[in-house]
């Protein structure tokens, strides 16, 4: 059986690429920002694994799930805020999914995003909005789905406008619908 770390790996790994692409490698070593896409790349495969991982010891539990504990994360008086973590079957195909198909785009845009001068934020984007779409799989509350489902639309607008400078991508990111004779 999985421990309740390595399922919580499964998400802290990419938040881990994001923080170290947006707070070490963008502001100070954005030169180097093909490690943005490389660091990101290690990252889902280990989650990748660890995915597969959960999927196998879902599918040998008794119960066809495993159980954690939950845990406080704010006391307020009589109302609680928990968290904790879900792992059911279909929870731990869609991991294995998000993770694989995650990991597939990132290889790819190795290439495709070459000499972009948006490389390392391009990264950070796709590492929060990886760990967002994990998050949402593995909330075990509504609270916490809700935070996930916005921090997936803050990245898909993020994502969306990655190239502002073209007016297309920035009304596109707004949702602004333009015609062919205005571009």
């Amino acid at each position: 059986m999985p421990s309740e770390a390595a399922v919580w790996s499964i998400l802290f790994l990419p938040v881990t690429a994001f923080l170290i692409t947006s707070l070490i490698i963008r502001p100070f070593l954005n030169r180097y920002s093909l490690l943005s896409g490389l660091l990101l790349i290690l990252c889902l495969a280990v989650a990748f694994g660890l995915s597969l991982w959960a999927l196998w010891a879902v599918n040998v539990a008794a119960n066809h799930g495993v159980e954690f504990p939950v845990h406080t994360w704010l006391d307020l008086g009589d109302a609680q805020i928990q968290m904790g973590l879900l792992l059911d079957p279909l929870t731990a195909i869609m991991l294995v999914v998000v993770t694989g198909v995650s990991l597939m785009i990132q290889i790819y845009s190795q290439a495709y995003m070459k000499g972009d001068a948006g490389y390392a934020r391009y990264y950070a984007a796709m590492s929060l909005f990886t760990a967002s779409m994990l998050g949402l799989i593995m909330a075990s509350n509504l609270v916490l789905l809700f935070v996930f489902w916005e921090l997936v639309g803050l990245c898909s607008y993020l994502l969306i406008g990655h190239w502002f400078d073209r007016p297309a991508a920035a009304n596109a990111a707004k949702g602004k619908v333009i015609n062919s004779s205005e571009m």
